[in-house]
């Protein structure tokens, strides 16, 4: 093989390689991104920012603290029933510890808002890490199937992960 088809072929490498990841939501640089300060922890998946009011993490759904017809979703996936409400109060209490009055850099896709006029959004952490992420790291929460989003096929693979090490929801 000649030089300029190594040298074309390492090009092409690089650019499939490049291309995913300029893709990708970046908080830092989006002209888009808005940052505030977490004034508020409803639950997991569910915040307030100060100035924007109300934020509900793009991408995940996190059980509620009592029953409810959201639930069936959960135990499609294998999650028992009485495991919610645990969870539910672990995910609160993490995002308290760790999110709570701490400044936060916001992405968005589309829509900006839910139909409850809610602002959905990435949620990017002091130390770069994105909220959304580290909560289906965690097992705190589930990818949310019923909407696209730009990160789905990330966030479903993070929640793989996670279900494969039986931590959070999946924990055995």
């Amino acid at each position: 093989m000649s030089c300029f088809g190594r040298l074309f072929r390492l090009a092409l490498l690089l650019l499939l390689v490049w291309l995913p990841a300029a893709a990708a939501v970046d908080a830092a640089t989006s002209p888009a991104a808005r940052t505030g300060t977490v004034t508020w922890v409803y639950d997991a998946d569910t915040l307030e920012v100060t100035p924007y009011g109300k934020v509900r993490l793009l991408g995940i759904d996190a059980p509620e603290k009592t029953p409810s017809d959201r639930d069936q979703t959960f135990v499609k996936l294998g999650v028992s029933r009485g495991r919610l409400r645990e969870i539910h109060g672990e995910g609160l209490a993490w995002s308290i510890g760790n999110v709570k009055n701490q400044q936060v850099v916001l992405t968005f896709d589309h829509p900006e808002r839910d139909r409850h006029g809610r602002l959905l959004a990435y949620v990017r952490l002091p130390d770069g890490r994105l909220l959304n992420r580290v909560l289906l790291e965690q097992g705190l929460v589930i990818v949310y199937r019923r909407l696209a989003f730009a990160l789905k096929d990330e966030f479903l693979a993070v929640e793989g992960d996670a279900r494969r090490r039986g931590i959070g929801l999946w924990k055995r």
